[in-house]
């Protein structure tokens, strides 16, 4: 029961895993006919040049992506975190010299009522895997803020304003230093940028973002089969 070792056959499929042509930046479906070895990039991105250099996630936010989330955020099933973070190494391309694996911070208030922060579980098994090293309290939640579901972006990125900071005890491992965040879903963006915020207040050279799950609808929609898609 500690330990959960993979998927059952029918869930597994069930995962909807990004593939095909990219964007580079923000793994945004291009379209077919691409050249995939391409460093593409959308034009989203280059109207509004995003903050990090590039997601790494290792599903699309679908219903059962979206269970695996819930069960190891709420329902205490930390045994998922080994097998989410393995479906997550493979993700991260191959880059040159150290990165340090920093988790999005929970508020100690939620920690205290949670018992663990899974985005932190998820960096710990990610260092594992890939032999990059664990930086658990790079960064911290300065105030409690509320459950961000239903608010638009506008709105979680002013809940988020001033919500996270580096820790000050970990500037020096901070400054200059490459870093992977890691969460476990990523929505709209705003709790990343607000990480990626302070990680840049502390000197961090470049943020990429590494996640179980991304909500990217288009993304999802592109590898619907037709029968799939209510008229």
């Amino acid at each position: 029961m500690a330990e959960h070792g993979g998927l059952c056959l029918e869930c597994w499929g069930k995962l909807a895993v990004p593939t095909g042509t990219c964007c580079s930046l923000c793994q945004r479906p291009l379209g077919e006919g691409l050249d995939a070895a391409s460093d593409l990039v959308c034009a989203p991105c280059m109207a509004e040049p995003p903050r990090h250099a590039g997601i790494a996630a290792a599903t699309l936010y679908n219903d059962t992506s979206r269970a695996l989330v819930l069960a190891l955020k709420h329902g205490r099933r930390i045994g998922l975190a080994p097998m989410m973070a393995r479906m997550m190494a493979p993700r991260l391309p191959m880059l040159a010299g150290e990165w340090l694996l920093v988790p999005v911070p929970l508020h100690r208030w939620r920690i205290w009522k949670r018992g663990y922060n899974q985005s932190a579980l998820l960096a710990g098994e990610l260092a594992k895997a890939t032999g990059q090293r664990l930086l658990v309290d790079g960064l911290v939640r300065t105030k409690a803020t509320p459950s961000l579901g239903g608010l638009n972006r506008k709105a979680r990125a002013r809940t988020l304003s001033g919500a996270i900071a580096p820790n000050p005890g970990r500037l020096g491992a901070l400054k200059g230093a490459n870093v992977w965040l890691v969460d476990d879903v990523m929505t709209s963006g705003a709790t990343t940028n607000a990480c990626i915020i302070a990680l840049r207040k502390a000197g961090v050279a470049q943020v990429r973002i590494a996640c179980f799950a991304r909500v990217l609808d288009e993304a999802l929609d592109s590898i619907r089969k037709p029968q799939d898609i209510k008229a």
